[in-house]
């Protein structure tokens, strides 16, 4: 598992010559309404060992949560489950809305 600055997944995201991560928000059903990084996908915590058929082992996976703790177990989890490909954004959504994007509300 790497650790990905959120200057980094921006620069990342906003590259056309790069393959767009998974972006994987890991957080519970009120934290995903009230705030999310666009284009996300969504599968809190508790539900990815039964749904690890819905992620990719191929794609780069950018595991996310509010401020890393959560994302950063569940990268974890995936790495010892066969997933390559993992990054844990460091300091979570909320590092992402005060660093990169204040559209998305911070809570």
């Amino acid at each position: 598992m790497k650790e990905i600055a959120p200057t980094e997944l921006a620069a990342w995201l906003s590259d056309p010559r790069r393959g767009k991560p998974l972006l994987l928000d890991v957080r519970e059903p009120w934290e995903w309404q009230a705030a999310r990084i666009e284009g996300s996908q969504h599968i809190p915590m508790r539900e990815v060992p039964a749904r690890l058929g819905e992620i990719d082992r191929g794609q780069e996976v950018v595991a996310i949560c509010h401020h890393g703790a959560r994302s950063q177990q569940v990268a974890m989890f995936l790495e010892k489950n066969g997933f390559a490909k993992i990054h844990n954004l460091q300091g979570g959504l909320d590092a992402w809305s005060r660093t990169i994007d204040p559209a998305v509300p911070v809570y």
